[in-house]
């Protein structure tokens, strides 16, 4: 809201009614039941969503002599759901109101304005305060005064905080996309990751204080979303071959309904870019019912999956523009190799020396990084050719495994081209099937402990005539790279950071073909930044 004039960004369709206005994100579960009530009372509809249902109803309110307050407040009280709620009216211009329930609603303080948003990213660019409403919070908003009643209709007092983001990179920076820009930036990002961790000695690993004590964590239970779950998929193998401790890993919207029972002793990771991903915080909520003891990775200190755990462990990657995470992916592992690091320190499940060698890998991780975005050359040769397949494979082996996943989803989610990874051993389950002269099939393959299995499994695809693009050092490359349809040379790399480093040409290939398919690469169709309803 602005002095003279008022200027709105909605990340959803507003639905309007007479001089009403209803900005809604979430899922209003019984809109067909309050629909059926006002066709009763002569009320007709244009369109078929939950959110015309309640414009509609706050209307009817308003014509039976309620105040726009009095109307909205009703009109929440009758909703049931998961919902973030805006109402403007037309000849109110110093009027704002807001409701929230399930899905995260935030409010920024400006110099005679105020703004609402889903999370603290969404405002950044805007201002630098923000107050979290809390869930079933009511709030009245003017220039001047900001008003919000609690779910016992009490008036509350909610803390304004401090956005600790970098607002300088909202912006293209010279770069046609802001995805490419987020590729480019990964070295310095991991940089400043790395800064905030490593003790500066180089020496140790430092963790924010707090009541969780590493050394008693007995097994861990990671859940995420899309990018998120394939980062704890990946760091389900450092934590249990370094620190020795057993891990499941859930997809969040299976993981809440499910209501898995929990072991005593049980932690509960949580990684989400935004803090705000609504699966996600509910799968929270069910293990802190359990008494688990709870550690997220979040890229906004301030999100609500940070503000309910014990500890929160920022990857300080800077705002994200481009749907498709980039630099929050490579911010997270890092983040999470450093933690398996760090128990398996405190569990002295590995000596001094291991601990000093695994460090010593994982500062190495911005050059290797750096040094990765050097095949971005012969990544834009290849990829108008993959630009014209209709489906491609990703291969890969161990904590490849999930790099290979993500490979496809980065590909589908922004070219539109049909995607699938695989665990290179599955290969003979299955999905074989699908191998023809037509089908690209990505091989992540370091030259690791498993390259020779990862090469079994590729020339058993070539020999159904599988067009392979093989990925590896120039090592693997000397020794397996002959009758290859293409290959990508990747610097040498310890294995505890290759997943990392293989992120780079997962991101490239994907981004290169999306562009010679000319699709909207920072704004796919029908994705979001953040899922913040379920």
């Amino acid at each position: 809201m602005g002095h003279s004039r008022r200027t709105y960004h909605f990340e959803c369709t507003p639905s309007q009614s007479g001089n009403l206005v209803v900005v809604h994100n979430g899922i209003i579960e019984n809109f067909k039941e309050l629909r059926t009530e006002l066709e009763a009372h002569g009320i007709g509809y244009k369109t078929d969503t939950d959110t015309e249902t309640v414009a509609l109803l706050t209307q009817h309110y308003m014509s039976r002599g309620h105040s726009p307050r009095e109307a909205s407040e009703l009109t929440v009280g009758r909703l049931e759901g998961s919902f973030a709620l805006a109402f403007l009216f037309h000849g109110e211009d110093d009027l704002l109101i807001a409701a929230r329930k399930g899905s995260p609603l935030a409010i920024g303080h400006g110099s005679g304005e105020v703004y609402i948003g889903s999370d603290a990213i969404a405002l950044a660019p805007l201002t630098n305060k923000i107050t979290y409403l809390e869930e079933d919070d009511f709030a009245v908003l003017t220039r001047d005064s900001i008003k919000i009643w609690d779910k016992n209709g009490q008036l509350a007092k909610r803390s304004i905080r401090a956005i600790v983001i970098d607002t300088t990179h909202v912006d293209k920076a010279g770069y046609k996309h802001f995805m490419a820009k987020e590729i480019a930036e990964q070295p310095s990002t991991l940089e400043r990751t790395l800064s905030n961790y490593i003790t500066s000695d180089g020496l140790d690993i430092r963790v924010p204080q707090s009541d969780l004590d590493l050394a008693q964590i007995d097994r861990i239970t990671m859940v995420a979303c899309g990018t998120a779950f394939y980062a704890a998929l990946t760091a389900k193998y450092w934590f249990e071959k370094i620190a020795r401790v057993p891990v499941e890993v859930d997809i969040a919207s299976e993981f809440r309904y499910r209501e898995p029972p929990v072991s005593p002793g049980t932690s509960a990771l949580f990684v989400s870019q935004s803090g705000e991903t609504a699966d996600t915080l509910a799968a929270l909520r069910y293990m802190t019912s359990q008494n688990a003891a709870i550690i997220s990775v979040v890229n906004v200190e301030e999100s609500s999956i940070a503000r309910e755990s014990d500890l929160v462990l920022p990857i300080h990657a800077g705002i994200e523009i481009g749907v498709a995470s980039t630099k929050a992916f490579t911010a997270q592992l890092t983040v999470l190799a450093m933690l398996a690091l760090k128990v398996g320190r405190v569990r002295g499940t590995i000596t001094d020396d291991e601990f000093r060698s695994h460090l010593a890998d994982i500062k190495r991780i911005p050059i290797l990084i750096n040094q990765a975005l050097s095949i971005e050359n012969p990544v834009k040769k290849l990829a108008g050719k993959l630009a014209t397949a209709q489906d491609i494979l990703f291969l890969g082996r161990g904590s490849m495994y999930p790099l290979a996943m993500e490979g496809a989803l980065k590909l589908k989610e922004i070219s539109y081209i049909h995607a699938e990874g695989y665990a290179s051993g599955e290969l003979k389950h299955g999905p074989i099937a699908l191998v023809d002269k037509k089908v690209p099939i990505v091989v992540m393959a370091p030259h690791d402990s498993l390259f020779e299995k990862s090469i079994s499994n590729m020339q058993e695809v070539m020999a159904r005539a599988g067009k392979v693009l093989l990925l590896s050092s120039k090592s693997g490359l000397d020794l397996a790279a002959d009758g290859v349809w293409a290959t990508l040379t990747m610097p040498d790399a310890p294995e505890l950071i290759t997943p990392i480093i293989y992120a780079i040409p997962a991101q490239l290939l994907a981004y290169h073909t999306a562009v010679a398919k000319g699709t909207d690469v920072d704004q796919p169709r029908n994705l979001a930044k953040s899922v913040t309803v379920e």
